[in-house]
């Protein structure tokens, strides 16, 4: 098995596994929850191999998978990991997602994840969503003091513009910002990336694999069930898998060449980013867990990078119609408008 490295995210001394674990498909998102049992076998093994960045949210579940996440911390493991978790999505009436970003609520989520994940203190605390009813200034004020109280140590933001990044940035330095980044979705290259770098912001990259695409290809429809979020995204409809499939054939055909999987090359493509970037690939099979190690190993020469990145994709990112916007959406009022209220 490769051997997993480590980078440095931000410049306030976080230092992590060179590619971490996304938890969320474990509990949610991908069809029902997987058998706690194994998962927690799954998240084990992960730090055994030296993957010790997990990444959560009281979203996830909600809130099972940070149970899960705490029960598989136990028994020593905390002690070799940095979690990550967010706040700042719930669920609202009809089931629509709501985005909350006042202070009262960003203490009670922090409280209400070092429960379920029993430990007192968080290593990286994301605003999972960015609440465009209340000044960026106001929220990073409460994680602020969050951090003073010995609650958490480290501030990220998740999906948030480059304005809301820098505004943020001035009260308190934020260590990591995560971002959708794959070969399936480079628009945050254009200002989001160039944002981070300038600050001396690391950068988490979720869904490196574009939410399994690279693993299967477009037969990956076929096996969503009825409860997977993917089918409402559009980049998996029919009008639009059939264009996309180009650019998995393309990858598949590099792969063969590389003597690696088409999921090892989407990841080595990430990882070729820059030593910034942490891809979280999310799993729940300890055989594709080994296989996304492997990406390590893979090394891409500017051709082959080039080569890559020559098609472009289908379809929106994003459902858009389930309240959980992007980065697009996420400016802020001024400070100067904040009466204390949501």
């Amino acid at each position: 098995m490769a051997k997993v490295g480590r980078i440095k995210l931000g410049s306030q001394g976080l230092e992590v596994s060179a590619q971490g674990l996304g938890c969320m498909s474990m509990s949610f998102g991908y069809g029902p929850a997987k058998p706690e049992p194994e998962m927690i076998a799954l998240i084990r093994h992960a730090v055994n191999a030296g993957v010790t960045f997990l990444d959560t949210s009281d979203f996830y579940g909600p809130r099972i998978n940070e149970i899960l996440l705490g029960k598989a911390l136990k028994d020593g493991v905390r002690d070799n990991v940095k979690l990550a978790t967010k706040f700042g999505i719930a669920k609202g009436n009809g089931g629509k997602a709501e985005i909350h970003g006042d202070p009262a609520y960003v203490r009670e989520a922090c409280e209400g994840s070092l429960k379920r994940l029993g430990i007192d203190c968080i290593d990286l605390y994301y605003q999972h969503r960015i609440d465009t009813r209340v000044p960026i200034e106001i929220t990073i004020g409460e994680l602020k003091k969050l951090l003073e109280e010995g609650k958490i140590k480290y501030i990220g933001l998740s999906e948030a513009s480059a304005s809301t990044i820098r505004r943020a940035h001035s009260v308190h330095p934020i260590t990591a910002v995560q971002l959708e980044w794959s070969l399936y979705s480079r628009d945050v290259e254009k200002e989001i990336v160039p944002t981070c770098r300038e600050l001396g912001i690391g950068i988490v990259a979720y869904s490196p694999l574009g939410r399994g695409f690279f693993s299967t290809g477009p037969k990956l429809v076929e096996t969503f069930s009825e409860n997977d979020g993917r089918k409402n995204f559009p980049r998996f409809k029919p009008e639009n898998i059939e264009h996309n499939k180009v650019i998995f054939e393309k990858v598949k055909e590099v792969a063969a060449k590389k003597g690696c999987t088409p999921s090892q090359l989407a990841l080595a493509w990430v990882h070729h980013q820059g030593n910034d970037v942490c891809p979280i690939p999310g799993t729940t099979k300890i055989e594709n867990f080994n296989q996304n190690i492997g990406a390590l190993s893979v090394k891409l020469t500017q051709e082959e990078m080039a080569e890559l990145e020559s098609f472009a994709v289908k379809g929106d990112r994003q459902p858009g119609n389930d309240g959980i916007t992007s980065y697009e959406e996420s400016d802020t009022p001024p400070l100067s408008s904040w009466k204390g209220g949501n």
